[in-house]
């Protein structure tokens, strides 16, 4: 009898929770990532990479494209590359502070996502979530995915906070992850783990 024969997948939830990609995961899209995970259940997973910033897309970009008019009051945020998945849909991860008027999900009590239009035209007009993060695409997993990358060491898990989610500077916030695990991203190696 092996450790897994005794974990119940179906008791792990990761919801509201922080995957850091570790070194060797072997896809370069998730190379340093960081991912919020916004739904986990025995039915799969969903996350968004949140310190992954487009070089060539911010918030006026997407108003444009769909013609939402941009008021004087509206913040230009980066658009950050969410996932793999469905990369032409976008998703606003924000503090639970703000409900959209056709549907949020809530992700514990300091976290909320948004995924409707609306959410797009109160951040147009500076009436938004105090603190945001757009994303174009997201990070999926099937039944048992998530469970079997971390048994084979491709992701840490830590606690998420606001400071670190909407605060932190992108290309620190992996690093900033590590620190609070009391981990040294120095000391990782992609070699590691394996016989």
């Amino acid at each position: 009898m092996t450790d897994h024969d005794t974990d119940d997948p179906q008791e792990l939830d990761l919801t509201g929770k922080l995957l850091i990609a570790l070194p060797g995961m072997g896809d370069p899209r998730f190379t340093n990532a960081l991912v919020f995970i916004c739904a986990h259940s025995p039915e799969g997973g969903m996350g968004l990479i949140i310190n992954k910033p487009t070089d060539e897309l911010r918030l006026r970009d997407l108003l444009d494209q769909l013609s939402i008019e941009a008021g004087n009051d509206m913040r230009n945020l980066p658009v950050h590359f969410g996932g793999p998945v469905e990369h032409g849909r976008g998703f606003v991860l924000h503090d639970a502070g703000y409900t959209s008027a056709i549907s949020t999900l809530e992700i514990g009590e300091a976290f909320a996502m948004t995924a409707t239009l609306d959410i797009l035209e109160d951040l147009a007009e500076g009436r938004g979530p105090a603190s945001a993060l757009i994303a174009l695409g997201y990070a999926g997993w099937g039944p048992g995915q998530l469970e079997a990358e971390l048994a084979q060491n491709g992701w840490l898990t830590c606690d998420a906070d606001a400071d670190l989610v909407f605060k932190t500077k992108d290309a620190r916030k992996w690093e900033t992850a590590l620190d609070r695990l009391g981990v040294s991203a120095l000391m990782l190696s992609s070699d590691g783990g394996r016989a």
